[in-house]
């Protein structure tokens, strides 16, 4: 009888794609709340709208992606609780309340979208309250990978967001002269996010690995422990890039080749960042070493 394989791709894929949509979920907030704070002069009213609208349209569609990979997964689940899909979507108030706060999360960022005053707040409420709506449950014990999940995408999902809407629409809509002062203060208002995120990313990453690991030699002696030690070191570049470009690229902000200089650091960030998205759901696929 041929042994079942230790990974299955199609798990590997389906965590990929649960954490690339709560990435872009995730960081149209950061960069609305945090990078586009206070730009509403006149003289920017054109990149502010656009950068927030093309920020909106990214939330969507990973909202979207969300709703689906939510709704693809519904059937396995109802089946291990043997009940049926439907009465899993109208009983269960983990289930009601996750495809509550996607849906809330969709309306605000169509609003938001379309310009719509209410459409961030929402928003916001759909994404944070949904990661962690286990708090509405008291299952507190069980919100250490929540938390880790949605600080990351705080952190990394806005930086996404600032490069790919913030940036690309401030070079589409401001002349040379003003491009350089408002990239600093992007980058700049982000900073204070994606030095506290950082840490919230840390300290709960390393309860995680704790919590599976259970003794600390299986960190090198187990396949669990070989992906995990390839993640942290992926994420140890991540944070190096990070602190390249606060410690070095930031300061230096002020002029277009400047922006254009923090533009291709980010870039690079986000790159590791990607590899470090695929090691996790390699570790997460993994079964957890025995105790």
């Amino acid at each position: 009888m041929q042994a079942e394989p230790l990974l299955q791709v199609s798990d590997v894929v389906k965590e990929f794609i649960s954490f690339i949509a709560l990435f872009l979920g995730a960081g149209p907030i950061g960069f609305r709340y945090f990078a586009l704070r206070g730009r509403s002069t006149d003289t920017d009213r054109a990149f502010y709208d656009d950068a927030a609208r093309r920020a909106a349209a990214i939330g969507l569609v990973g909202v979207v992606i969300g709703l689906v990979m939510a709704w693809s997964e519904l059937p396995d689940l109802a089946a291990r609780r043997h009940v049926s899909a439907g009465a899993l979507l109208t009983s269960d108030p983990a289930t009601m309340m996750q495809f509550g706060f996607l849906t809330l999360a969709l309306i605000g960022y169509a609003l938001a979208a379309l310009r719509g005053a209410l459409g961030w707040p929402i928003a916001a409420v759909g994404v944070i309250a949904g990661a962690l709506r286990l708090v509405f449950l008291g299952q507190w014990s069980r919100l250490v990978n929540p938390v880790h999940s949605l600080a990351a995408g705080l952190w990394i999902g806005t930086l996404f967001v600032l490069v790919v809407a913030g940036l690309s629409s401030l070079f589409a809509h401001e002349p040379r002269g003003r491009r350089g002062p408002i990239a600093a203060d992007m980058v700049n208002n982000f900073s204070p996010l994606a030095l506290s995120m950082g840490g919230v990313v840390v300290t709960f990453g390393l309860i995680t690995a704790w919590r599976h690991l259970h003794v600390l030699s299986n960190l090198w002696s187990t396949p669990y422990g070989y992906a995990l030690i390839v993640k942290l070191l992926l994420a140890a570049t991540v944070f190096s890039l990070g602190a390249w470009n606060w410690r070095r690229q930031r300061p230096t902000l002020g002029s277009e080749d400047a922006s254009i200089s923090i533009r291709r650091s980010s870039i690079a960030e986000l790159t590791v960042a990607t590899l470090v998205l695929i090691a996790t759901a390699i570790v997460v696929s993994l079964p957890s070493p025995k105790a």
